[in-house]
């Protein structure tokens, strides 16, 4: 037996394998189940007794070292084969990738976001196709408004209404059906207007809202609300003017006004030499609209306020044409990537 393991260990030592093809052909010649180690072992139970220890201690030894050595072959080839199929030069410079750019509106978007964020607003989701309770009745709309026409809304179905939505006050509707006083929400979304497209206006469109609920709410606190969003969006110079208005959702209802960023409140033909740029509506929530939406109004107030996303990235960024957020213009896109 000691012969014979002598022998094989010898042979094997000669052995220089050339691929992986013949690696396996030793691997299986030696260590197969017809293999020659195989066969060893099958002979060691006639060893005598005394014998055993000695001859299985050397028996286990060539083994395992026939086993080491077919894994470092294999180990060998498969590296150079894997290097082989890879034509990588490393003193090559490193590919040009160019990176891609966020769009100008989910930009705005993301970072008035993170302003109402601060003061404790959470973003709220509703749907795109709505129905008529939740983007007028439930706002106050009467029957004759004008906004229920086929001029301005985009009907799906009729009797009963089915539509998309025109603001995203649906959304704010579905937040106090479903959540819990106090509500503190803005809701972002996309919103569609039957309205003819031009540098300055567009079918679709976004908006972002917001609306406060709570006891004891004040249109101070509507104003300091504004007047933190507009110094954190448009820079720490910036002076707003609240104008009396009217929306059927809101009383006392208000437009409000920047200080032109441009020409810093002296007049130029961006704010049409005014020194002022209107960029949102806002005001009290009609006693009514918490009523149709099962709030008491004795106990709660609130504010509520709306900007459209386009309005604002075009004063943010002094974009002159609206059409331009929806054609995908790759040169328009670029001039984003730094932001």
């Amino acid at each position: 037996m000691e012969e014979r393991i002598k022998q094989i260990r010898e042979t094997f030592s000669t052995l220089d394998p050339k691929d992986l093809q013949s690696v396996e052909k030793i691997r299986v010649e030696y260590l197969g189940r017809n293999g020659y180690l195989t066969k060893l072992f099958d002979d060691f139970k006639n060893i005598p007794n005394e014998k055993k220890k000695e001859v299985g201690k050397i028996l286990n030894q060539l083994k395992s070292e026939i086993s080491d050595k077919v894994e470092t072959w294999k180990k060998t080839f498969s590296e150079s084969t894997k290097s082989k199929g890879t034509n990588l030069d490393l003193s090559l410079e490193e590919y040009p990738f160019e990176f891609g750019t966020r769009h100008p509106i989910s930009l705005v978007k993301n970072e008035l976001v993170e302003i109402f964020k601060y003061l404790g607003f959470t973003v709220y989701e509703g749907p795109e196709i709505e129905d008529d309770w939740h983007v007028f009745s439930a706002l106050n709309f009467p029957e004759e408004h004008p906004a229920r026409d086929m001029q301005d809304t985009f009907f799906i179905e009729k009797k009963p209404d089915i539509l998309l939505r025109t603001h995203t006050s649906s959304v704010q509707v579905r937040s106090m059906e479903n959540e819990k006083l106090p509500i503190r929400v803005i809701c972002p979304g996309r919103v569609f207007r039957n309205e003819a497209i031009s540098a300055r206006a567009h079918c679709i469109f976004h908006q972002i809202e917001g609306l406060y609920i709570d006891k004891d709410v004040s249109f101070a606190d509507l104003k300091q609300t504004l007047l933190y969003f507009a110094k954190e969006m448009f820079g720490s110079e910036t002076k707003i003017r609240l104008r009396p208005s009217y929306f059927p959702f809101t009383e006392p209802s208000a437009e409000m006004d920047v200080s032109c960023k441009l020409c810093g409140g002296k007049g130029c033909s961006v704010c049409k030499y005014t020194g002022w740029l209107e960029v949102l509506g806002c005001g009290m929530v009609d006693p009514n609209v918490l009523e149709l939406n099962g709030i008491d109004s004795k106990i709660y107030s609130g504010f509520a306020f709306g900007m459209g996303l386009e309005r604002i990235a075009m004063l943010k960024y002094q974009v002159r044409d609206l059409r331009l957020y929806f054609e995908n213009d790759v040169r328009f896109l670029k001039q984003f990537k730094n932001y």
